[in-house]
């Protein structure tokens, strides 16, 4: 790599003003952190997709622009795995800047804590955690042996040595518990009990907890002696799901089908899950599992499917009425569940993810709640 440009230092400030201009960056050790942790380290090349479907675009800091992107306050895929089709799909990525100064910031972080990550990616995470908390504080873990190893080396070339072990994150790291806090960089269907056991009571946990990549959110949840408690976020965001293997994940579960030949009905309805995530995570106790979502015929339907095989299609466009056409099929009648959900939510007062809480029982049970734990509005995803 050639030696980074002189100015990294003013790329870095005006990140950190661009992240405290969105009210996020409100903590003076964060910031101080965020100034002098080098991003571009971490980051010696990222993709980009130019076209769906079409070959990533390599940026690497022999190309023109590299400083300045990587000092953006945008996510970037940092690597590609081969699936066994021949596809490469991301594999990990630098979080967001401004995320995850806001899952720091949610942590309450102290100096003294010790903190186990899971997700290591890139190591910058790690070394924001590192620069607060010292290296004997901090602790990360992830699936990707070279991930690890690359992490490893760009810390050790700023004088940083937290904990860093390639191996599954759902295990957490029994060898170095207890944990102050645990934050996780991918998303998970559930939060594993191996997490819960290895937090200090009182402790917290971050985690951005979907059941498909777009009906969860981030949530913070306390830990107290029979349970995890605690809300989401105000704000929605996603991260990558986490990997059972140091591979490409595959996705089997697909579904041929010839929308036409569906039962007949409409909507007015928007059928884009990003803006109807609280709705979708609603919907998700009256689904049999597996939700999977895509677009078909060139983007004009809207797809739908779970591991029961039924699937419905809604047209992405609608008439002059606000009206869209709906395809279901299957014993599942997965659009008629989402309505159901919706006209809760609608009854509900539209809540935000600011209004909804998670409980995590010592069996398993995950428990999203409306307001309060204890109320009636309380419902068991599967």
């Amino acid at each position: 790599m050639r030696a980074a440009d002189a100015d990294w230092r003013e790329h870095a400030r005006r990140l950190a003003d661009t992240i405290a201009a969105e009210g996020v960056l409100r903590d003076p050790a964060w910031r101080a952190a965020l100034e002098a942790v080098p991003r571009h380290v971490f980051v010696p090349r990222f993709y980009t997709q130019r076209r769906p479907g079409g070959e990533p675009l390599e940026t690497t800091a022999e190309s023109e622009g590299w400083l300045g992107a990587v000092y953006r306050n945008e996510p970037l895929v940092t690597a590609l795995a081969a699936t066994s089709s021949g596809s490469r799909i991301p594999v990990s990525s630098s979080t967001k800047p401004g995320l995850m100064i806001r899952m720091l910031e949610a942590l309450d972080l102290a100096y003294g804590h010790r903190v186990l990550e899971i997700g290591t990616g890139t190591g910058y995470n790690a070394a924001l955690l590192a620069h607060r908390l010292g290296d004997r504080g901090v602790f990360s873990v992830d699936i990707g042996a070279e991930l690890v190893a690359d992490a490893r080396k760009r810390l050790a070339g700023l004088g940083l040595a937290p904990t860093l072990v390639a191996a599954h994150g759902a295990e957490g790291l029994p060898g170095h518990a207890p944990f102050d806090r645990i934050i996780a960089t991918c998303s998970v269907p559930a939060i594993p009990a191996a997490w819960a056991e290895q937090l200090t009571e009182g402790g917290l946990v971050l985690a951005d907890v979907k059941r498909d990549p777009h009906a969860g959110n981030l949530a913070v949840l306390r830990r107290y002696a029979d349970r995890l408690e605690g809300r989401f976020l105000p704000k929605w965001a996603g991260f990558m799901a986490i990997r059972d293997a140091d591979t490409a994940p595959e996705h089997h579960h697909t579904v041929t089908v010839e929308i036409e030949a569906g039962s007949r009905s409409t909507t007015a309805l928007d059928p884009s899950p990003w803006n109807a995530t609280v709705q979708w995570l609603l919907t998700h106790p009256r689904l049999p599992g597996d939700l999977t979502f895509g677009y078909r015929n060139g983007g004009r339907w809207a797809f739908f499917t779970v591991c029961d095989g039924s699937w419905c299609a809604v047209r992405t466009e609608a008439d002059q009425d606000g009206i869209r056409e709906v395809r279901q099929s299957g014993r599942t009648a997965i659009w008629d569940e989402f309505t159901r959900a919706h006209q809760r939510w609608e009854d509900d007062g539209r809540p935000g993810w600011d209004r909804l809480g998670l409980t995590v029982l010592a069996d398993g049970t995950h428990r999203v709640w409306l307001d309060r734990p204890d109320g009636d509005a309380r419902w068991e995803l599967p």
